[in-house]
């Protein structure tokens, strides 16, 4: 079985529609493709409409996280919550707020480059995320669009990320008030790409063990972000902590390069998860 357990439709930050996602998971020969949008379950029901004959969606979402440290620094992470009951009122309310925070955090992102003279707009900010939850990624693309940057990667590392002087904070859970609400609400939580230090600083091995005992299922060991050493790391962890080992693309469409099915997640790994007990069960024939 080919199984990749994170992708995003254009109800967040990926580019394919949801009917889009799981006609390119068919194509890209996966057994078992789940939709992880950011903070949003918008884009199930198109999804399991559009599902082809043949292959299994597993409904998920990415919840925006922040763990504080005891020197108060703040570390952004993300965790994958599967299966959660979409109806539950406290993770809906939640994640309405996130995507609040999230527009509002993008509208101050385009004052700062507008007034700094970069040829974007808010109205086409909005236009690229089609209604659907919006993210650092659709400003990137517009800035590609209005030819500033020559691409996604660039406008990131050149003007939206947390180092640059245009970034602006959003919203976040504290991750173990998350994973207390994906777990009161049926879901599955796996900590999404846990040791991606390309995209910032990562949570300590000991903030992962606190997480297990908090009700943590799974770490994504298998992402393009990790390096080797990050992946034999993480799957030692998920060793050690008697965590189900994920892999995943992390698809985004073209908002990224990386392609479905280039990470994969173990069919006895798999096997694991979908052995918990949850509020709901993949989508299949």
């Amino acid at each position: 079985m080919r199984i990749d357990l994170h992708a995003h439709s254009n109800a967040s930050d990926g580019t394919d529609s949801p009917t889009e996602v799981v006609a390119a998971a068919a194509t890209a020969g996966l057994d078992v493709v789940a939709l992880t949008d950011h903070d949003t379950t918008a884009g199930w029901d198109e999804a399991f409409a559009a599902r082809p004959t043949g292959l299994t969606i597993v409904p998920g979402v990415e919840f925006s996280c922040v763990h504080t440290r005891e020197d108060d620094r703040r570390i952004s992470l993300h965790l994958l919550a599967y299966l959660v009951d979409p109806d539950n009122a406290q993770l809906q309310a939640e994640w309405e707020r996130l995507r609040l925070s999230r527009r509002t955090r993008a509208e101050a992102m385009v004052e700062n480059l507008v007034a700094d003279g970069y040829p974007i707009t808010w109205e086409q900010i909005d236009d690229l995320a089609g209604g659907g939850s919006i993210g650092r990624p659709h400003l990137a693309r517009a800035l590609v669009d209005a030819g500033v940057v020559p691409d996604v990667d660039a406008a990131f590392r050149d003007l939206l990320s947390s180092r640059r002087r245009y970034y602006v904070r959003k919203a976040d859970t504290d991750v173990f008030d998350a994973l207390a609400l994906i777990r009161a609400a049926g879901g599955l939580p796996v900590f999404a790409h846990p040791i991606a230090r390309r995209r910032g600083p990562v949570v300590s091995d000991e903030t992962i063990a606190a997480m297990a005992d908090a009700g943590l299922v799974g770490l994504e060991v298998e992402h393009p972000d990790h390096g080797p050493d990050d992946r034999e790391h993480a799957a030692g962890l998920a060793r050690d902590l008697d965590l189900i080992a994920t892999g995943s693309s992390d698809y985004h469409g073209t908002n990224k390069a990386t392609p479905l099915g280039a990470r994969l997640t173990d069919p006895e790994q798999y096997a694991r998860l979908l052995a918990l007990p949850t509020a709901l069960r993949p989508v299949a024939d």
